[in-house]
């Protein structure tokens, strides 16, 4: 293990956070120094000097090893996460050190799970910060850290697929360098996109650009307690609902629509089946709504199920009502969306729906296979064939996923879970949504669960941003020397 490669390159993700902090700061000038400055400064400071630390005493080495890029990656997620809580530790009110952590994971992961009950009564810079977190894990460290490993690494293209899942390269075939770029200029323009609807829309620039963070990063952390509900804009939230939909597709497709001016990447498998289950749940968590009485009209009724449909299958978790109240079958859609999630290849968490047609064509091939023993049978997705090598890790992911949804709801409700979420709790925090039901719905929060489930739940977050198997891999790499 090269320690002076690794430190190096978590520096350069800490940087990125004391870069934002910095932001903040200005922010809190801006605003007549609010009462967030001096732990955005000292957290600024504390950051800078611990990023910039390895730059001036560590020498610059240019070998890198796929297991220093496992470490790479794993230390700098959770130096972000400690070093992000900073902020919210120092400031107090609401953030203990566990709801301080729990707030940071949440923001880093773009997960959107929040302890907060009052949001708006943080000071604006704060509210930023939260905000930024967003916009810098829906990027992802590990992007951040790619652009600056040298493009002749020999592990740069197995760290790319740790981050981007290989699956979501299928439309667009590129150097790993490419697809980094190609990542990072969708990501940024769709951001660009997003603040300037919002700001034509209606909303003030702070709101525009921290929701823009936000629904980007397929996010959900609000500058307001009732969300996108309290700017009361149909307007608004169809803005939202496209631009949730868009960073919960493969952003290749994005990238190659936009470039050859085609819409031939629409034909994608993944992403027709992705749009037709929105458009199916959507249609019947909307009706029931209608027909059960929750909402008085057929438009109120659509706007509601479709925009929650969309908000929690891409993870972003944005509200324009409260699901505490809804009926059964609304709320098992959102459940189920909760899952499966949306495309590899975008800023989502969840199973992905690549996965799922993976998992769908593999069953089919299987039954077949009983039924003539002899005959071969391929799986395709779209022109390509898939071969064993290609399946078994997409199928052992999903299993390993709902493994962990298990064991975690069995340590929350060993540990205490007082409110009922262990179950609901864990599908939420490990599928990167955010706000599930009940009191921890789109309208609620995760201040009264324990402190053991918040715990568990952060802990959910990162497995679930990761992908789960870098997290294994580096703790392989701990107890066996010879990884």
């Amino acid at each position: 293990m090269n320690l002076k490669v690794i430190s190096r390159n978590v520096g350069v993700a800490l940087l990125v956070s004391a870069l934002f902090m910095l932001l903040s700061v200005i922010v809190s000038i801006i605003d007549g120094r609010d009462s967030a400055m001096g732990p955005l400064l000292i957290s600024f400071t504390i950051t800078l000097m611990v990023g910039i630390f390895p730059f001036i005493f560590v020498r610059r080495a240019s070998q890198i090893t796929l297991k220093d890029g496992f470490m790479i990656i794993v230390l700098s997620w959770l130096l972000s996460f400690v070093f992000g809580g900073l902020p919210y530790a120092l400031w107090g009110g609401p953030f203990s050190v566990i709801n301080a952590w729990f707030e940071s994971v949440s923001g880093f992961t773009t997960t959107g799970a929040t302890i907060l009950e009052d949001i708006e009564a943080l000071p604006r810079s704060l509210v930023f910060w939260r905000s930024s977190t967003h916009f810098i894990g829906g990027l992802g460290v590990v992007v951040f850290l790619l652009l600056i490993i040298p493009n002749s690494s020999p592990v740069r293209l197995r760290l790319t697929n740790m981050e981007l899942n290989s699956l979501s390269k299928d439309d667009y075939r590129s150097r790993a360098n490419k697809t980094v770029f190609i990542f990072a200029w969708v990501y940024l323009g769709l951001c660009a996109v997003a603040f300037i609807s919002y700001y034509i829309a209606g909303m003030s620039a702070f709101d525009a650009i921290c929701h823009a963070f936000s629904v980007c990063a397929a996010g959900g952390f609000s500058t307001r307690n009732l969300s996108i509900a309290s700017f009361d804009s149909t307007a608004i939230s169809i803005i939202t609902i496209v631009l949730m939909y868009l960073a919960s597709i493969h952003f290749g497709l994005i990238f190659v629509v936009l470039v050859r001016h085609t819409l031939r990447p629409l034909r994608n498998p993944v992403l027709r089946f992705y749009t037709l289950s929105l458009v199916v749940l959507s249609i019947v968590t909307s009706l029931s709504l209608k027909i059960q009485g929750v909402d008085s009209s057929w438009g109120s009724a659509f706007l509601n199920g479709t925009f929650h449909v969309v908000s929690y299958a891409s993870t972003t978790g944005f509200a324009i009502s409260d699901n505490a109240a809804w009926p059964v079958l609304p709320c098992f859609m959102l459940v189920l969306v909760s899952i499966i999630c949306g495309c590899a290849g975008s800023t989502t968490g969840g199973i992905k729906a690549d996965r799922m047609i993976v998992l769908f064509k593999a069953i089919h091939m299987q039954i077949l296979k009983t039924l003539y023993p002899s005959a071969i049978f391929e799986v395709r997705m779209g022109k390509r064939i898939l071969h064993s090598k290609e399946i078994y890790p997409q199928v052992l992911y999903i299993c390993v996923f709902f493994l962990l949804i298990a064991l975690s709801t069995i340590l929350c409700l060993l540990l205490g879970d007082p409110n009922g979420h262990a179950l609901t709790g864990t599908i939420a925090t490990l599928g990167n949504v955010g706000p599930s039901l009940g009191s921890i719905g789109s309208m609620g929060n995760y201040n009264a669960e324990s402190t053991a489930m918040k715990f568990i739940f952060s802990a959910n977050m990162f497995l679930g941003r990761v992908e789960i198997f870098p997290i294994l891999a580096v703790i392989a790499s701990i107890f066996n020397r010879k990884f």
